[in-house]
């Protein structure tokens, strides 16, 4: 049931993303007189339509390959490759038959279309939730390393207080792209000393193979019991609510991270326990799972203190539109460090399988539409690559014309357009691919 609910977020999302792109050039082509043939979510290809309609003169429908969508504008040579009216002399309608900046426009629609949608996302998320975060000055345990976190240098206890140069008030810019795309500067507080930890340039990388939650979390005390498990490991060795583990296999336990590193160490095998109960030290015998857990909870850390902002409809649009357009920055850092050798592509790159994992195999609506509003900004830059077959090359070849005074010849665009598509398969075969072998 979790793959169907995965899969069926994904088609939603990029149903709605497809119909809006293709809507912005549909609208564009519209206002200036152009005549639109075809508006399809999914290609047709070989003819083969799962729905259609024809309304006003345009056929709309759903085909069967879900790698995209089209609109085709009369007139134009695009992904259809049908030239047969190119060897026609241009009628009023057609695109061909438009100044160039009018062109331009109708090129431009979707990627325009995709950057409004990625502000509305963001800004209407942040003007219902708000911002919530955990405040980084109140760790005053400091941080736990994860495999990332440990290689480069951090350590259990660390106090990261600056990120070049600048204090760290949000725990979640420990996780910006400032530093998990390389080359920050992270001071830190050791043992009441500053040091300075250098973030390499390919550390993306190592967030491809182990994620973000190996890079650092918050260190918690080793609090009191609050829940336990009905028929768990901890139920049959005794424990109670209210208990305070002090100490595993006779090691001293002080923070969750030491406990979690001593009974992972021991999974499948007897531990025993020292609680404090009622102020008096029980010694307490059992089994660790296979997993490496007991089954209980504890009570939540004074230490890890949340700053929730809300903001007003107004006040939400600037910290929107940052947001949305962070994600194109983003992608332009990381396609720079791909191009530099920095970073892998095959570990920087995402296909279907990838974005699929993303939603989750649950409804989360917040995420969901986080991932549309990312999304739609990623469909804005991908498109807006100077490849022929993508709107990006489309707008080269119209900057070129305006350029130089005179088109582009109909047989060079057909063989670009042919290029640019095998281009885009090669890269939607290498991105799947990349999925499946990390799968």
């Amino acid at each position: 049931m979790g793959t169907f609910v995965m899969v069926g977020q994904v088609i939603l999302a990029l149903s709605i993303l497809i119909i809006l792109h293709e809507l912005g050039h549909f609208l564009a082509a519209r206002m200036f007189g152009i005549k639109v043939e075809k508006f399809y979510l999914f290609f047709d290809a070989w003819g083969v339509k799962l729905f259609k309609f024809t309304y006003k003169g345009c056929e709309y429908g759903i085909g069967w390959l879900p790698l995209g969508g089209y609109v085709k504008i009369a007139g134009m040579v695009d992904e259809s490759m049908d030239t047969a009216q190119l060897q026609e002399e241009p009628k009023p309608w057609e695109f061909r038959s438009k100044p160039a900046w009018q062109r331009l426009i109708v090129m431009l629609g979707g990627i325009i279309v995709n950057v409004i949608v990625g502000i509305m996302v963001f800004w209407m998320l942040t003007f219902k939730y708000g911002q919530t975060d955990i405040d980084n000055s109140k760790l005053t345990n400091g941080i736990v390393p994860g495999i990332i976190g440990k290689e480069i240098g951090l350590q259990a206890g660390d106090k990261i207080i600056e990120i070049n140069n600048r204090p760290v008030i949000n725990y979640k810019d420990l996780f910006s792209s400032e530093v998990l795309m390389g080359d920050a500067i992270l001071t830190i507080e050791r043992n009441g000393a500053p040091q300075e930890i250098q973030v390499p340039s390919d550390i993306l990388n190592q967030v491809a193979d182990h994620k973000t939650n190996e890079f650092v979390e918050p260190r918690l005390k080793m609090m009191g019991i609050d829940q336990i498990q009905g028929a768990s490991e901890a139920e049959k060795m005794g424990l109670q609510k209210n208990d305070s583990i002090v100490s595993v296999n006779g090691q001293s336990i002080v923070y969750f991270d030491q406990f979690k590193n001593a009974i992972l160490n021991q999974a499948e095998k007897s531990i025993s326990l020292e609680v404090l109960r009622n102020g008096q030290l029980v010694a307490l015998n059992g089994n660790v799972s296979a997993d490496g857990t007991l089954g209980f909870g504890i009570k939540p850390d004074p230490s890890l203190v949340l700053i929730t902002s809300q903001y007003g409809l107004m006040q939400a649009l600037p910290i929107g539109t940052k947001k949305a357009f962070s994600v194109i920055t983003d992608n332009i850092k990381g396609f720079g460090k791909i191009f530099k050798g920095e970073v892998r592509a095959d570990k920087a790159l995402s296909g279907p399988v990838g974005i699929a994992k993303m939603f989750g195999t649950d409804v989360d609506w917040y995420r969901f539409w986080n991932l549309v509003g990312m999304l739609s900004m990623a469909l804005a830059f991908m498109n807006l690559l100077p490849i022929p077959a993508l709107d990006g090359g489309h707008v080269i070849f119209l900057l070129v014309e305006m350029i130089q005074g005179k088109p582009l010849s109909d047989k060079f665009l057909e063989r670009a357009q042919m290029v640019g598509f095998f281009i885009l398969v090669a890269l939607m075969i290498f991105t799947l691919g990349n999925d499946i072998v990390k799968w």
